[in-house]
């Protein structure tokens, strides 16, 4: 069994900031994991809408949410192995798909209001709709938080922080990313099967 207590103060640290974030990451999932089970337990209420399609805008972010998860992996090795060019590339390419996700979020919702009338409160809501409403919302707040990580990590890799063996921001920006993309695929796929 490996000791924790091991390693110089650096070592130290850099593994209580990881264990924070993933106790922050299980946190933000038990949360929307508690969303989902209310939508569940929802769904009995008389003015719920089994048929609701979900905005084709929502399917195009899936897509570019992934496309991010690869782009911040690729630009993580490309950091490791001190290919800065390619890296920073990388990094800028994932925080342009970050914000066209959100942009396209939005756009979900305008159709969801226009071409489908549901509105988020008000005559024309119902409790699916709000629902979605909510907890793309919710996540699209993560998605920010993962911006401005990431950001700060482009700011540090053009400032030359990250050297071989010193990338613990890029790491957890990495780690908090994927899980904001692994979240999504998750509730899209709740939102299309779960009716």
């Amino acid at each position: 069994m490996k000791d924790y207590t091991e390693g110089n103060d650096e070592m130290k640290t850099n593994r209580a900031k990881k264990m924070m974030l993933w106790f922050a990451i299980v946190s933000m999932g038990m949360s929307f994991a508690g969303f989902t089970s209310s939508y569940i337990v929802s769904r009995t209420r008389r003015d719920w809408l089994e048929d609701m399609a979900l905005p084709e805008a929502f399917y195009v972010s899936l897509v570019v949410i992934v496309m991010s998860s690869l782009t911040i992996h690729f630009a993580k090795k490309m950091i490791q192995q001190e290919n800065q060019k390619a890296g920073m590339g990388l990094l800028i390419g994932t925080f342009l798909l970050g914000v066209l996700f959100i942009w396209l979020q939005f756009r979900g919702f305008g159709e969801i209001i226009n071409e489908m009338g549901i509105n988020l409160t008000g005559p024309t809501s119902n409790a699916k709709g709000t629902f979605i409403y909510l907890i793309a919302v919710v996540h699209i707040a993560h998605v920010v938080a993962g911006l401005i990580a990431l950001l700060t990590v482009i700011y540090n890799h053009y400032k030359q922080k990250y050297k071989k063996g010193k990338t613990l921001g890029i790491e957890l920006a990495a780690t908090f990313w994927h899980f904001v993309d692994i979240l999504w695929i998750y509730l899209f796929l709740f939102f299309l099967f779960v009716r």
